[in-house]
């Protein structure tokens, strides 16, 4: 009996091995909802701004305290802050959304998703949830609606944080996706496999570990997406450099890192920033590209914990 057990347990693993291979996408949703609970985040719904949009939310301080919003770039999705906000959620309520027009939240034909309308959408959906005041973090798009929302909204802004570059500074030295822009090529937005697989090369410094099934549905995604993507994109570039025009009014206590070795925005535009923002901590991280969070994400959460610590303590 014993061994017909230990046969019977063999070919269940290895039916799930061949499985994997075969059919990676089956296993997409088990291993995002398994990096989910180990986070202690779990997926929500609500309808706000005319769009249905989900979102991850978790952690220690859900009974009370200022939560932390962690807001993607383009083309990006809630879980890419999962292991950054694992350490976070100890100590802090996290909530991370898909924006409207990403991920799995509604993109609707004829809606408007540059700058402007995100940050409306933004104030509707923390009005849906009933937050008054956030501590607000992004990435690349991300860190700039935090900044124009915080510009906006002063009252409602505990902290921003740039967790990567911010898009819309003026960097002194062209990055890599510069060049591209200007040779008129849309660097981000990939229409088939080979396109994928650069855009790859271009956001990470260093590629961090995407197990099979949550890769393939990003680049299956990408590329069936490739039309409208293009339309967002050019909602974007129409205000290249936004961020550089408004951003010196920010007044809530503000912290930066940047990849030195971002290849989107290139690393020089930190001294620009710095000398925008000179009350902000503005740090370069050796080593990491553009999207910091998922490169190394406890130490870059490390970094951000102790910043919203430091604040914290400053205000008791």
């Amino acid at each position: 009996m014993k061994r017909l057990v230990l046969a019977g347990c063999a070919l269940l693993l290895l039916c799930a091995i061949t499985t994997y291979h075969a059919v990676p996408l089956l296993y997409k949703e088990p291993l995002l909802w398994l990096n989910r609970s180990l986070s202690g985040l779990e997926e929500k719904t609500v309808q706000a701004a005319g769009h249905r949009i989900h979102y991850l939310e978790g952690g220690a301080g859900s009974a009370g305290g200022t939560p932390v919003v962690l807001l993607h770039g383009i083309f990006a999705e809630k879980d890419h802050w999962v292991d950054f906000a694992r350490p976070l959620t100890g100590s802090h309520r996290v909530i991370a959304p898909d924006l409207p027009g990403f991920g799995e939240s509604d993109r609707l034909e004829g809606q408007a998703y540059d700058y402007a309308a995100h940050t409306e959408r933004l104030a509707a959906w923390l009005d849906a949830l009933g937050l008054p005041r956030v501590h607000l973090a992004g990435n690349s798009m991300g860190g700039t609606i935090a900044a124009l929302f915080a510009l906006r909204h002063p009252d409602r802004v505990a902290s921003v944080a740039f967790i990567g570059a911010p898009h819309g500074i003026r960097s002194a030295r062209p990055s890599t996706m510069d060049r591209l822009i200007d040779a008129g090529q849309a660097p981000l937005v990939a229409h088939d496999a080979v396109a994928f697989d650069a855009m790859m090369d271009l956001v990470f410094a260093q590629r961090p570990f995407l197990p099979a099934p949550i890769l393939e549905a990003a680049r299956a995604d990408a590329v069936r997406d490739a039309p409208s993507n293009l339309r967002l994109w050019h909602a974007q570039l129409k205000d290249r450099y936004l961020l550089q025009e408004r951003i010196g009014g920010l007044r809530p206590p503000t912290l930066a890192l940047w990849g030195q070795q971002d290849r989107v925005f290139d690393a020089s535009g930190a001294e620009a920033l710095r000398s925008l923002l000179p009350h902000a901590r503005i740090e370069t991280l050796p080593g990491l590209g553009h999207l910091p969070m998922m490169e190394a994400p406890l130490a870059v959460s490390a970094r951000y914990g102790q910043f919203l610590h430091e604040m914290n303590a400053k205000n008791r």
